[in-house]
């Protein structure tokens, strides 16, 4: 296993980012302000979420606007979700499985005047969704690096690290597309931290295939990370 996959020095990553001195009550990201809360994972501790924004067009040297619907997995902060609203996308749902990052949603949406259209919700991926309900773009920034099948979360928070046994990537892969409206788009943000082989052959076994629309290599301390946006097809 290479440093930069290494699960154990992700969970270092998670314990770090909650513990840190330096933890901010908010941060400034694309513009604008943002409320951090206690056991939320932080944005201002990696370059991920402003990589993601620049792939989804959300930033950059020419934003675009968001057209449609948009329901994201995993919202954090709701950073991704709130920008998206501003940029035009509605209605938006932002889902979490971390209590506190769905407060830490709703807040920012408050904060940016986005509430009316946004709704954060509480959910272990899709579970807390109707059965008929569709969105133009399903999104999720995944918690990319593997872990053994066996390891077991100690916090919430770690589950925005690592993914034992890729399970919460397996079905995502398997369940997504069922919540995209005809001629939506499923999309995941993944990395070369994550093992990139794995989650080609889990998707071969679901049935989809993964194209890639974009790729950012950034900087993170002396290593060099590819963030990369598939989007989630039939083979």
């Amino acid at each position: 296993m290479t440093e930069i996959k290494n699960y154990l020095r992700s969970l270092e990553r998670s314990r770090a980012a909650l513990r840190s001195k330096d933890r901010p009550r908010t941060f400034t990201l694309a513009g604008h302000e943002w409320d951090l809360l206690d056991g939320v994972f932080a944005p201002p501790f990696s370059a991920s979420t402003g990589a993601a924004m620049e792939l989804l067009g959300l930033t950059g040297p020419q934003p675009r606007p968001w057209r449609g619907s948009l329901l994201e997995v995993g919202s954090g902060t709701g950073v991704i979700a709130v920008t998206a609203a501003l940029a035009g996308g509605e209605p938006v749902t932002a889902l979490d499985i971390n209590e506190q990052a769905v407060r830490n949603t709703a807040l920012n949406a408050r904060r940016h005047g986005v509430a009316d259209r946004l709704t954060a919700v509480h959910s272990d991926l899709f579970d807390a969704l109707g059965p008929d309900e569709r969105y133009d773009t399903v999104y999720w920034h995944s918690n990319f690096v593997l872990a053994p099948p066996t390891y077991r979360h100690e916090t919430v928070h770690e589950q925005a690290y690592v993914d034992p046994g890729y399970r919460t990537h397996r079905r995502y892969l398997a369940e997504a597309p069922a919540f995209a409206a005809p001629g939506g788009r499923v999309l995941l943000h993944f990395s070369d931290r994550g093992d990139i082989d794995a989650l080609h052959a889990i998707a071969a076994d679901c049935g989809r295939a993964l194209n890639v629309l974009g790729s950012r290599r950034i900087d993170e301390g002396a290593e060099t990370v590819e963030h990369i946006l598939y989007a989630i097809t039939a083979p």
